[in-house]
């Protein structure tokens, strides 16, 4: 896809991998529109890239439902709506609040799957368009304490999956990031958590098997993906294999599924 000139959303835009996102997307010609919650922080972002901003609560339900609509009608189509806005937690599951797995769940994994099915018709009818999912290394294997955080990633790659397989015949593309440790405010919290969870985050630093990622990389490289149609972006490289082993069913699944042309809107 060629990003000038397209319009680019970016939820979760007010800081961490959302910024980078959004600064590299503006950096290569694409108009942004960035949404969070903090209004002062994405007034700044978008100032800062001649974009534009709009102050949502993804754990609303009005907001969500609305979202697509407000921004379409304010700034034009949405060509590439990138999901990003995530909540992490670290706490065993035993002891988890209730709300926090509810709001977890909601922002995490019903969001990006709502979002995108406001979006996709209009980029299916215009015959283009591009959505990114940022997923997690932790939607790979289960971490203790990231337990919630764990579930939603991992639905969100097998989401991708079967969309995928739905959109095979279209020109509207997926790209899912799934990294690792990333050095944001998020997982500063992370390192901040309580002692039985920082012991596994010590053991798998010290294996360096969780190297931190710098987000300006990330964000290059998830750009370059979309900007190529390139469906994975995964960090760091030296656990590919965990991606691959995750992604062995769906290739069988795709294989058993060759020569059937799948109707994304369902006319039969």
């Amino acid at each position: 896809m060629k990003l000038q000139g397209k319009h680019v959303l970016v939820t979760g835009g007010s800081r961490g991998i959302g910024e980078r996102l959004a600064r590299e997307f503006a950096a290569r010609g694409a108009r942004v529109t960035v949404v969070a919650r903090n209004g002062d922080a994405l007034q700044r972002v978008a100032a800062s890239i001649n974009g534009a901003y709009m102050v949502t609560d993804l754990s609303d339900d009005a907001d969500v439902d609305t979202l697509i609509q407000r921004v379409e009608s304010a700034h034009g189509h949405i060509d590439v709506l990138v999901n990003n806005a995530g909540l992490e937690t670290t706490t065993a599951f035993a002891v988890e609040d209730e709300r926090e797995i509810r709001t977890v769940a909601r922002v995490n994994l019903e969001v990006p799957m709502l979002l995108t099915r406001h979006a996709l018709p209009g980029m299916l009818a215009r015959g283009e368009g591009h959505v990114v999912f940022v997923s997690s290394l932790a939607g790979t294997a289960g971490f203790p304490g990231m337990s919630v955080y764990g579930a939603t990633k991992s639905g969100i790659l097998n989401f991708v999956n079967g969309l995928s397989r739905e959109l095979k015949a279209t020109n509207v593309n997926i790209t899912v990031l799934s990294p690792g440790p990333v050095d944001t405010d998020m997982w500063d919290a992370v390192e901040a958590a309580p002692a039985s969870v920082n012991k596994v985050v010590r053991r798998f630093q010290k294996l360096q098997l969780i190297p931190t990622a710098n987000p300006e990389k990330i964000a290059r490289r998830t750009v370059d993906a979309v900007a190529k149609n390139k469906p994975f972006v995964r960090d760091p490289k030296r656990l590919s294999i965990n991606f691959w082993l995750n992604h062995l069913p769906t290739r069988i699944a795709n294989l058993a599924a060759v020569g059937i042309k799948f109707d994304p809107l369902d006319k039969g």
